[in-house]
């Protein structure tokens, strides 16, 4: 099945799992999806992700390892919120002097830009802009 915004739909697979409680979360894999979630673990918002191989011959599949705090009736999910910024319809560019600060800065803002996809917090360093793809607190 064809889906219209990928990232998006990503970042609700991921929102989904988390409400659920679940350890692992899989969908199909891109390079800006992988990215991501190299942002994610990097960040520490995700214990983990992998790329496997999926049914079809040039099919990948991302799997992506939930990252929780606390004891099993008491755990609480790292990622407390997942926003997406970006969108099809409605593309959200910014300089390197309006990249939007999450939370005061315990949030995440991840831009695409000319030297990839990175942290706000990385963009304001190189002097980039970009467009804001999504934010993650």
């Amino acid at each position: 099945m064809s889906v219209t915004d990928p990232i998006a739909d990503m970042l609700t697979r991921i929102r989904n799992a988390v409400i659920a409680g679940h350890q692992l979360v899989a969908m199909p894999s891109s390079k800006i999806k992988v990215a991501i979630a190299k942002i994610l673990k990097e960040e520490g918002y995700i214990a983990a992700y992998e790329i496997a191989d999926g049914k079809g011959a040039n099919q990948k599949i991302l799997r992506v390892r939930l990252k929780y705090i606390g004891e099993r009736r008491e755990r609480k999910s790292v990622i407390t919120g997942l926003e997406r910024v970006s969108r099809p319809g409605r593309r959200v560019y910014t300089g390197k002097k309006d990249i939007p600060w999450v939370l005061s800065g315990m949030g995440v803002a991840i831009v695409s830009t000319p030297k990839g996809v990175m942290t706000g917090q990385r963009a304001r360093q190189l002097g980039v802009g970009g467009e804001v793809i999504c934010k993650i607190w």
